[in-house]
């Protein structure tokens, strides 16, 4: 069987991401979406509610699943049996900061190769950062994000709201 981790903080998932993932899923026999846990990041979402969004939002995907982590992924895809890393480009600037990390995953571990897809170009604008920005100032994200995560993004901002 052929599995391939798509690992992020995903905080949260977007459309983009969704993208890479239908993508990876053609691909591949088992997907998982694997949310990382890293508190370093402070993240808008806490780890089991973006492990929560991204279940929802791949639910219509028979061989995908979600997972979470945290220490060295390449560890995590010998626990999973995975034989790959799925990892989206976006734009050239994000080819070198990811370019390093496969090179070091492959020093960490040669049997896990990394797979660089790019999602529709209508997406390469698309990032976490952008979207929870928008969010915060009031904007529409309904074009970025499942419903589910506008939803639970427009919670986090609603006023008097603790973040």
């Amino acid at each position: 069987m052929r599995t391939a981790i798509y690992p992020g903080s995903f905080d949260p998932l977007t459309n983009g991401h969704l993208d890479v993932v239908q993508r990876a899923a053609k691909l591949f026999d088992r997907v998982v979406v694997a949310v990382a846990r890293n508190e370093d990041k402070h993240p808008l979402f806490s780890l089991a509610e973006r492990l929560e969004l991204v279940k929802k939002s791949i639910g219509h995907l028979p061989n995908v699943e979600a997972d979470s982590f945290e220490g060295l992924l390449v560890n995590y895809v010998v626990r999973q049996k995975a034989q790959s890393i799925v990892r989206g480009l976006r734009a050239v600037s994000d080819f070198e900061f990811e370019f390093q990390l496969a090179l070091m995953n492959r020093k960490l571990n040669e049997n896990v190769e990394t797979i660089f897809m790019m999602p529709k170009d209508t997406y390469t604008f698309l990032s976490s950062r952008i979207v929870k920005e928008i969010a915060r100032l009031g904007g529409d994200v309904a074009v970025f994000v499942p419903e589910h995560v506008q939803t639970a993004l427009h919670a986090k901002f609603a006023p008097g709201t603790p973040l």
